[in-house]
């Protein structure tokens, strides 16, 4: 299991600010100190769990179609533009996730009895922890590409731009999830615990746009009205 130090390490406290409203603006110091606590708190009770697996990719008229490795059989395809002009210059992909644990979820639900505020501040915190993590992840599979001359496309994950929610059951098929990490899908698509990610994450020679530790995945979604987005 990862050193939740390493989380708090890779944790930016100013996306923190902005999960909670404040646009790129510093709040007051109690509100700093409070947001500090929070955080302090949820890294106490998080238990971080990833996975990834590698797969073939083929891009076709805008469906993506990722193979075994090993058995060339069709894992996971996906109708969906934006994804085919995320993944159109990769040969391979990778599909990934990565949750922070069901304490997430029970602090939450404490503070939301106790005090709304702290519960604002968790959700945010829980966001951002989660985000540091799969960056974390990300970098371990940058270094491993990087040794063989490839490099990776920023994360893609299913409720992007066009990308149907429901090739979540594709991918928690693949990377069978719930065995592995704990993770479930609710009826409605939705990942418990609440605190956890899906993504692709392409493989290619180009250079050109590819991963850095900022990401871009605002750049690839549709919703220009949303109040987190950061571009």
């Amino acid at each position: 299991m990862l050193d939740t130090a390493a989380i708090r390490d890779a944790v930016n406290v100013r996306e923190i600010y902005r999960y909670m409203g404040y646009q790129g603006n510093v709040p007051d110091a109690d509100v700093c100190k409070l947001t500090d606590e929070v955080l302090d708190e949820l890294l106490q009770v998080i238990e971080p769990k990833s996975i990834y697996k590698r797969f073939e990719c083929i891009v076709e008229n805008g469906v993506v179609s990722l193979y075994d490795l090993e058995s060339k059989s069709l894992s996971i395809m996906a109708t969906s533009r934006n994804l085919s002009d995320n993944l159109a210059q990769c040969s391979q992909a990778v599909v990934m996730a990565a949750t922070l644990g069901i304490g997430a979820d029970k602090l939450l639900g404490r503070y939301e009895l106790i005090n709304m505020t702290k519960a604002s501040i968790a959700q945010a915190c829980g966001a951002e922890c989660i985000e540091a993590y799969c960056n974390i992840i990300q970098d371990e599979i940058k270094n491993w590409a990087g040794k063989s001359n490839m490099y990776l496309r920023p994360r893609f994950s299913a409720g992007y731009g066009d990308l149907a929610l429901d090739i979540q059951k594709d991918i928690f098929r693949a990377l069978e999830c719930t065995k592995r990490i704990g993770l479930t899908l609710t009826q409605s698509l939705l990942m418990y615990p609440t605190k956890s990610v899906t993504a692709f994450i392409g493989i290619t020679k180009n250079a050109q746009g590819c991963y850095s530790k900022s990401g871009d995945k605002c750049a690839a979604c549709d919703n220009k009205g949303c109040e987190y987005r950061n571009d």
